[in-house]
Parts: C-alpha cells; structure tokens; sequence
C-alpha cells in the first residue's frame, strides 16, 4: 500500500475528453437546449438529446454557455455586484504570483447552518469498546496502528511558496464506501452478511485501509487509531477557506460505509441504520477535533490521477452521499479544487455515471477555472498548464516530506 494507491475500489476512467467547442451555438438555442436539458433525468437520454440539439458537445460546454448568456442579458447588474467584473490584465500581473489575486467562487451550502461544532464527550471507554454522549458506540476488537499522524499544508493560492504549517490532528473527514462482496439485507441471510462483515474488517484491519469502518448493521468499528494516518485517500486534493490539502492519508480520516455506491453498481444498499451511525459518528469527530463541515467530503470529490491529471479517479460516493441526513452541507456543489486550483480535467463518463448531484461540482470547477484564465488574460490552455506545473511541485514537496517523516519515525 502507498499514498497512490487505495486498498479497494479503484475506478477506471475512459477515453481523453472531446476536443474544445470550436464554436458557440446561437444563444437563443443554447439557452432552451440547456433548460429542456436539465429536465431530463436520464444521463444518456440527455446526452443524446443535447447531441441532436446542438451537434456533438459536451454537456457541461451547453450548461455553461446557456448560463454565460442568461446572465449576460438578464443579470449583468448582479455580476458587477458580486465583483465578477474581471480586471485589466496588467493588474493581475503586478500583483506577485500569478495566482496570488485569482477570483475565488467556492461555492458554500446555504441551506442551513451546520458549520457550528457539535458538542459529544466520552461517557465510557474499554478495551473492547467507546460510548458517547450522543449514543455513539466503537467497536475496538479489529483496533491497530499504522503511522503517528504528521503533516504539512499549504496556504490556499499561494501554495508555491511552500509549507505554510505543520500539524498533527485530522482537518477533516473523507467518506468512503467499501465496494465489497454483498448479499441481500434480509433476516434470512443475518449469518451470511455477519461472515462477510467479519473477513471484510480482517482484510481492513490488514491493509489499515480506513479509521472506521460502518457495517451494514450500523455498528461502528474502529479500525486504524485516529492518532495514525491511514491508507485511504492515496494521490487526492481538497482545500477549505484557508488551506489546500494533498494526499490526505495523513491529514484527514477515513470513514468507510460497508457497502457499494459506485453508480454502475446499481441502487445504493446502504441501510438506514449505517445512515445513523455515520451521523453519531461524524458529530463525535467533529467535536473532538473542531472539523469543519466543509471539509466532510468523499472519496469522489477527492480523489485525483496525476498520471493523466483527471479527478475522479474513484467512484466510490461520486453520488448520493446522503449528506443532509448525516447532518452537513451538500458539498457536492462545492466547486471542485482540484480543477480550479490545479487545472485537472475530468472524463464526461464521470458527469454521465453520477447524473446531476456530482455534476455540480465539477462544472463549476471548471467555470471557475475558466475565468480565472481570463481574469489573468491568458488562454485557457496556458493557464492550465502553469497550474499543473505548480501542482507537481507541491505533489513532490508533499512526498519529499512524507518520505522524512517516515525516516526520522524509523
């Protein structure tokens, strides 16, 4: 196991994305294309439909052009209130690095506010197990160690400059889903399901591929100590407000669904009592170590392939995270930081796989990118290339670090 590679689950993105539009349709026609679009539930069906509308484009180009022009002619007003109104290109150059002044259009839930730390203590603790004051229980029988937790993080847009902190406690949380052998949840196959759970947390336990591990009747495992990194998240980005993360192995824990949430794998088959346990469980840790709802993401979201700079690399919740019920934000419309901050691409099959709630994030990483470009006064081509360069930069400084880390621990 290493920092590229997961223990389960790996996802395997197709064919390099379709050539750049060499021309916008009409506005009047991308405008109905991309609102009749949007009504039709179906990936494919509205793949074909968008096809036989405007030529073969991708989705995301009809969405952002029909959005690009509603606002040019309806909403120009509200733009410039916003600050989208790009500077002077000059102006952007004198500002020191190229991306120190880029615009930022994070997107941030609004729907209520879970923001605010949830506060859970520790009732009762034995060898076996953890009780918590808002129900919670941790199994301890499959509990190991791996590597004390140590990390460096970077400055959001100004990540060249190097480490901006190093530090010891999880920023965050990344949902995973264990894409293992299931049978049906039924009570006649209670024995079948407790075998296949039981040899699941072996092999965990074995790979110390996550902190926590769900099964399917809701009891929570611990698995890897909260104190250690874990081998969960291999090469992936995020970054909150402040701060850009990478490979978050170290820097945020791994809680795992016992389960299958890939989107070509069929309707999800998590249950209501996993639901529960992944509430109690993300308020505890929340509260423990003042994490931010914003940084309670999946492995989707996450994950990236620096090998043909594409995120996406896994699949695992890429949709349907039920983030509303485990109590935080939706963060699937969170513009995604891995295209806008490092100019990664994504395959069109990922927007057609997961359909509309993962769709969000990754057409506004790519706005955001785009005018970013523009706000600089470079093509997007250039501007994604600086950013791919600044990318493995960091990426190198991250394992050079990592590699000492593991030296000095020896």
């Amino acid at each position: 196991m290493n920092d590229g590679v997961g223990p389960a689950h790996r996802g395997s993105i197709g064919c390099i994305m379709a050539r750049e539009l060499q021309s916008a349709p009409g506005w009047l026609t991308t405008l109905v294309a991309g609102w009749q679009a949007r009504r039709i539930g179906d990936p494919v069906a509205r793949l074909r439909f968008l096809r036989k509308s405007v030529g073969d484009r991708r989705v995301w180009d009809v969405e952002r052009l029909a959005r690009q022009e509603w606002r040019r002619r309806k909403v120009v007003w509200a733009a410039v209130g916003c600050g989208l109104l790009l500077l002077p290109a000059g102006a952007w150059r004198g500002s020191g690095a190229l991306w120190d002044r880029a615009p930022v259009l994070t997107v941030q839930a609004s729907e209520r506010d879970v923001r605010s730390i949830p506060n859970v203590w520790l009732i009762e603790q034995t060898k076996e197990r953890e009780e918590y004051s808002n129900g919670l229980r941790i199994e301890r029988r499959y509990e190991t160690s791996l590597e004390p937790r140590q990390y460096v993080v970077f400055q959001r847009g100004r990540e060249e400059r190097g480490p901006s902190a190093a530090r010891t406690a999880p920023a965050g949380i990344v949902f995973h889903s264990t894409e293992s052998a299931q049978t049906e949840f039924q009570p006649d196959q209670t024995r079948r399901m407790r075998i296949i759970g039981a040899a699941l947390l072996e092999f965990v336990r074995q790979e110390r591929a996550y902190h926590y591990v769900v099964d399917r009747f809701g009891r929570v495992w611990r698995i890897v100590q909260e104190s250690d990194s874990a081998n969960h998240a291999g090469h992936s980005v995020w970054a909150d407000g402040d701060t850009t993360y990478l490979n978050l192995n170290r820097s945020f824990l791994g809680v795992s669904v016992e389960g299958l949430t890939d989107p070509g794998a069929g309707p999800s088959q998590v249950t209501p009592a996993q639901v529960h346990a992944l509430r109690v469980l993300t308020e505890m840790l929340r509260s423990k170590y003042r994490i931010s709802a914003q940084n309670c993401v999946t492995h989707a979201q996450v994950s990236v392939n620096p090998g043909n700079m594409q995120a996406g690399y896994h699949y695992d919740w890429a949709v349907g995270f039920p983030y509303v019920q485990v109590g935080l934000p939706d963060n699937y419309a969170a513009a995604l930081p891995s295209i806008w901050l490092f100019g990664f691409s994504y395959d069109p099959s990922l927007v057609n796989a997961t359909g509309e709630p993962f769709w969000r994030g990754l057409v506004l990483g790519e706005e955001q990118l785009r005018q970013n470009a523009t706000a600089h006064g470079l093509s997007l081509e250039t501007y994604r290339s600086l950013l791919v360069k600044r990318y493995r930069q960091i990426l190198s400084t991250v394992l050079t670090n990592n590699v000492k880390t593991k030296e000095r621990e020896g």
